[in-house]
């Protein structure tokens, strides 16, 4: 089962228009991510946070409708997003996209990486994404899908990164290392529409960038 959660950060608003959105999805209104909910008139399935940065006149119409809402105190010792995975997580969920999760404040935005990669296991997947930058965890293997000239890259998470190999990148690593106090995995580049990377052992952030959805200079 996946989810799809809406948080406060930023969104490339066009681009995460073409982002896949299942009809089997649910959809979760991370407090502050209703903005996004709203403009993109989705219709969310549960609600959470403490709801300080949510106007609150939306509520009772809300409930009206039958849409589940978690409320949760402003002092706490989590963030909004950190109670909205343990939730869905707890409820057997295996798969959570995370759409406005980066951007805005850095330091909620390097919480919600070092978060995602943390909570990222073989039988609870997490992803970030913004329209632009798609972030996900490699545990095993995985196939990035994309274009011709994106940008590719691979920070190792916690520790060294093991016996890693790729195929579909301008720069190839076949059964090598990488460290998280090096930056050889930076920038790498999609030779065409598809990418594949797998590991040994370790823990291996792969940020993609969408060079056709990013508008930011580099």
């Amino acid at each position: 089962m996946r989810a799809v959660l809406f948080a406060n950060g930023m969104i490339d608003q066009e681009s995460v228009e073409h982002l896949t959105i299942r009809t089997d999805d649910i959809i979760v209104s991370v407090d502050g991510g209703f903005r996004h909910v709203q403009a993109l008139d989705i219709n969310p399935h549960i609600i959470i946070g403490d709801m300080d940065s949510i106007d609150s006149h939306h509520l009772p119409n809300l409930e009206e409708q039958g849409v589940e809402i978690h409320r949760f105190p402003p002092a706490k010792d989590e963030t909004d997003l950190e109670l909205a995975l343990h939730i869905l997580r707890n409820r057997g969920y295996d798969e959570c996209l995370i759409i406005g999760a980066l951007g805005g404040r850095i330091d909620q935005t390097l919480a919600n990486i070092w978060m995602m990669a943390s909570e990222s296991s073989t039988d609870f997947s997490i992803s970030l994404d913004d329209g632009c930058e798609h972030i996900v965890v490699i545990l095993d293997e995985t196939t990035i899908n994309g274009d011709k000239g994106d940008l590719l890259s691979l920070i190792p998470f916690g520790g060294p990164v093991q016996g890693i190999v790729t195929n579909g990148l301008a720069y190839p690593l076949q059964d090598e290392a990488l460290y998280p106090e090096k930056t050889r995995g930076l920038s790498n580049v999609l030779l065409g529409n598809q990418a594949k990377i797998s590991i040994r052992s370790g823990k291996l952030l792969c940020v993609h960038r969408r060079a056709l959805a990013c508008k930011k200079e580099l």
